[in-house]
């Protein structure tokens, strides 16, 4: 099997501000890598060998990273010069796509057996095939009714609890046929999930499979935690999670960690990172590259993004320090607090209850204090 790919980056990440002030929601680290690499690696592991990227909000930011490619899988980028919607940008994109191709959100992450969804797209000799995924709480999106064959039968969006009666929803990856293109017209912006989708529904042309994997929409700040939580736990197969080892400890040959320091795993230590006497990293912690944890301070259930220093006595606890970020000692973050990009808070100051400090402020010491 050897489809290619278009995947489709064209969101802003605006639910993740300020850590996308800076950086593509795509591209923000996960452990020790870009959002996007998990998925490059899924479709290679599965034998894509050319893939599309569909981008336009700071779209250099990509090719820097990834170039013409990785090992096996070649890219190239088609930027939109206004957003298009779902549908538009893989019209956009696949513009040079002959015959069959996935086409999927870059920005979630998923794993499931590609082989597997390919072959029961051409058994059922669907114009399209929508990979579903089950989730706890189908209010939040939307299902996906299927009839016994797997033909979707209609979709409803953001349903009522009295109507929900199924679990199942898009998980935003698909098998397409050349023929879907012809229903999306060039130029404006196509809604696939609600324009073309519910056309091919009404034909009986669309039909959706539920495969057992993972999948996860990284779209906010608490999603973005449970994805390194997911990473460092392995519930979420990657080549990081299996290099984390049977004792579920990552530490760089290039960092630092005191003997008097304490690593809790899962934890994962970047590059030229320094860990200070008497601090303690983890568990479910992530200390990014050429960061420094002073001492007597704590990272639990948390990530701290590159070249980021965290203050001696400070507590950093189930939340999110972003890259070249500096919080002066005695510092507490809780609950889901989050220190934009560049961002100095002075010491002293308490962040608690999701409060979020915007991308290079400066906060004086003592400011803050949410408890």
């Amino acid at each position: 099997m050897s489809l290619p790919a278009v995947i489709l980056v064209g969101g802003q990440g605006t639910r993740l501000r300020p850590l996308t002030d800076r950086t593509r929601k795509d591209m923000l680290p996960l452990v020790d890598r870009p959002l996007l690499s998990y998925t490059l690696e899924h479709l290679g592991r599965y034998g894509v060998e050319h893939a599309v990227i569909s981008c336009g909000y700071l779209p250099d930011q990509i090719e820097a990273a990834f170039g013409r490619g990785l090992t096996g899988l070649s890219l190239d980028y088609a930027v939109e010069k206004t957003p298009l919607g779902t549908g538009g940008a893989i019209g956009f994109a696949a513009r040079s796509v002959d015959g069959s191709f996935f086409a999927l959100n870059g920005d979630s992450l998923r794993e499931a057996d590609l082989a597997e969804l390919v072959a029961f797209h051409r058994s059922t000799g669907a114009k399209a095939t929508i990979l579903l995924t089950p989730v706890a709480d189908p209010s939040r999106y939307g299902l996906v009714r299927t009839a016994a064959d797997g033909r979707v039968e209609t979709f409803l969006e953001k349903p009522r609890p009295e109507e929900i009666d199924t679990d199942l929803i898009n998980a935003g990856l698909y098998v397409l046929e050349p023929e879907v293109l012809e229903l999306i017209p060039p130029g404006r912006p196509v809604s696939i999930e609600r324009e073309v989708f519910p056309r091919l529904a009404s034909e009986g042309s669309v039909y959706g499979i539920a495969l057992p994997g993972y999948w996860l929409d990284v779209g906010t700040p608490e999603s973005y935690l449970q994805a390194h939580r997911d990473v460092l736990e392995r519930l979420f197969p990657t080549e990081v999670g299996n290099a984390l080892g049977a004792d579920f400890t990552l530490v760089d040959p290039a960092a630092s960690v005191d003997p008097g320091a304490r690593l809790v795993p899962p934890v994962y230590v970047g590059p030229d990172a320094v860990v200070e006497t008497g601090a303690r990293l983890g568990s479910l912690a992530v200390l990014g590259a050429g960061s420094r944890l002073a001492a007597g301070g704590v990272v639990e259930n948390a990530v701290v993004g590159s070249r980021a220093t965290i203050g001696a006595g400070c507590s950093v606890v189930g939340s999110i320090v972003g890259d070249d970020a500096e919080l002066g000692s005695e510092c507490e973050l809780h609950n889901l607090a989050v220190v934009g990009p560049g961002a100095s808070l002075g010491g002293g100051n308490v962040l608690d209850h999701g409060l979020r400090i915007g991308a290079g402020e400066t906060i004086p010491a003592k400011a803050l204090r949410f408890s």
